[in-house]
């Protein structure tokens, strides 16, 4: 945490050159990974059910719900780039483009790595802690040091996603308290790199504290049950009710089908938060402490504001 934070303290132009690096030694590990194990295969991988297995049994959709919390996990980058609309050019174009492109790319490399790994290490000799899973895999095809390599990539890899999580978060308090939702104190930029250095500061000390006390299982079930109900469901919610109140004809971005995707991303959304566990009824107990403090503290911005107006009309 340290060391992003370090990197993160800069201008917004070194920090995309950064990225450039990270995504590259990303993109190169995993295409590594898959052609290796395309060009290696030792058996056929199973994509269906077949036999007795079906679709419809809660058993199977359980199944898909447990393993779902930890995949999805995976894919939350691709809307970073929101986070950073107010540095982008052309964000109503270039916006909407980096999703797509992001959740088909990942879509695709995901499917294709998990394709590579299991048609050479079968999925019934993998334990449920094996946490050297590829570096098994690459030093069953080429030997000792190919799976340390890959497995210093791969550190590499977790590294490059922190990275990119900081940087979009730490926009979110700075966003927050530029519209006046949160303390004023985030709403500071550094005075020659005119990047949010305080709320920076504030979520990497952060991080690192929770890093201390919590397994990485718990961080990422935590994580994604709060940002389900408060970002993703909130969301659905949030584009229905700004169409119904301003109708679309000023909205820079259109939806095809509206509202048919918002609802059935809201279900899906709600199966996902249930298949947490109660890390959901957490979440729950979070976002109702947020709306209440929320609540109070625009009660107190209202009456401040009324109390100023008396005194200015005095």
């Amino acid at each position: 945490m340290v060391i992003v934070f370090l990197l993160l303290y800069r201008k917004i132009e070194t920090i995309g050159n950064i990225s450039v690096v990270m995504v590259s030694v990303v993109v190169l590990t995993i295409l590594w990974i898959i052609i290796s194990g395309l060009m290696n295969q030792q058996h056929p991988v199973q994509l269906i059910p077949s036999g007795e297995t079906s679709f419809f049994t809660y058993a199977f959709w359980a199944a898909v719900g447990h393993g779902s919390v930890k995949t999805v996990y995976s894919y939350l980058g691709y809307y970073n780039v929101c986070h950073l609309g107010g540095e982008i050019k052309n964000p109503e174009i270039n916006i909407p483009r980096s999703i797509f492109i992001s959740i088909a790319g990942i879509a695709i490399l995901y499917l294709l790595m998990n394709i590579s790994v299991m048609g050479v290490i079968r999925w019934q000799s993998v334990l449920e802690n094996d946490k050297y899973l590829v570096s098994a895999f690459m030093e069953s095809i080429y030997g000792y040091k190919a799976g340390v390599i890959v497995t210093v990539l791969i550190l590499c890899i977790a590294f490059s996603s922190l990275f990119a999580v900081v940087l979009g978060y730490s926009r979110v308090p700075y966003a927050a308290a530029v519209d006046g939702n949160f303390f004023k104190i985030f709403s500071k930029l550094h005075p020659t790199k005119n990047f949010p250095y305080v709320s920076l500061i504030f979520l990497c000390a952060l991080g690192f504290i929770f890093s201390l006390f919590m397994k990485l299982s718990q961080v990422i079930s935590s994580i994604l049950a709060m940002r389900i109900l408060i970002q993703f469901i909130a969301q659905g919610v949030g584009v229905i009710l700004l169409r119904n109140r301003f109708g679309k004809k000023d909205l820079p971005f259109k939806m095809f089908l509206f509202p048919i995707p918002v609802i059935i991303s809201i279900g899906i959304w709600l199966f996902l938060f249930v298949s947490t566990g109660w890390f959901a009824i957490w979440g729950t107990l979070i976002a109702i402490a947020g709306l209440v403090v929320f609540f109070i503290f625009s009660k107190f911005k209202r009456g401040k504001e009324a109390t100023s107006f008396d005194f200015e009309k005095k």
